[in-house]
């Protein structure tokens, strides 16, 4: 087993730690969105990540492990952001910021996505703890946000629901199929200026929907 030292540098060992993890959840992400959970072993990813395949266990005890981490992490990131709305904001304001903050991660962890969209896809038999009773609560209080706005005249009257499933999967799109939208569009990849101009095309669609007026 690999035990970490504090470097000659005066770094701390805390910080080495957090650097290192994010260095295999980074090589780990790209591994499971190219092979898959059965086709990407713990060797691959090491080499991905250019540290010791020892190193790997010492962070994550299993292959598993390591691919319920990856999946948590998107999670947690997607969800945090949820968390912020609340029914006293403008909700064309929030929305926007919201929308702005998925494709955000869209651009940035494309590969996380799609293995959160292979693993559902596939059943999510490894989210099973993850959508639990909890989750559903979680789920209906960000619904009864968008509840108390309509109640408040703030915006029309849409299916809560399937609003927040219009947001999730419009957002995630633009990772989770890029390819497709490079092969339709002629682009070879997806630029920050592409997502900045999605963006904008999104949140017009969505708030006009909603019955709001977008944020010049």
């Amino acid at each position: 087993m690999t035990f970490e030292v504090p470097s000659h540098d005066g770094k701390p060992a805390g910080r080495i730690r957090q650097k290192n993890e994010e260095t295999i959840l980074k090589a780990a992400e790209d591994e499971f969105a190219r092979h898959g959970f059965k086709g990407t072993s713990m060797n691959a990813i090491a080499l991905k990540a250019g540290l010791p395949k020892a190193n790997l266990h010492y962070y994550f005890a299993s292959k598993l492990g390591l691919y319920i981490a990856v999946l948590s992490n998107i999670l947690e990131l997607w969800d945090s952001t949820f968390n912020t709305l609340n029914a006293e904001d403008d909700p064309a304001q929030a929305l926007s910021n919201y929308i702005r903050t998925k494709m955000e991660f869209s651009r940035r962890q494309p590969q996380a996505s799609r293995v959160f969209a292979m693993e559902i896809i596939s059943g999510g038999a490894c989210l099973t703890e993850y959508f639990t009773q909890d989750y559903r609560a979680w789920f209906q209080s960000r619904a009864a946000v968008f509840q108390a706005w309509i109640d408040a005249g703030k915006m029309d009257p849409v299916d809560p629901v399937h609003l927040i499933f219009l947001l999730w999967g419009s957002t995630q799109h633009y990772a989770d199929f890029a390819t497709q939208i490079c092969r339709v569009t002629g682009s070879t990849r997806l630029t920050k200026q592409d997502m900045q101009d999605a963006s904008d095309n999104l949140i017009r669609i969505i708030l006009k929907g909603c019955g709001l007026t977008p944020i010049a």
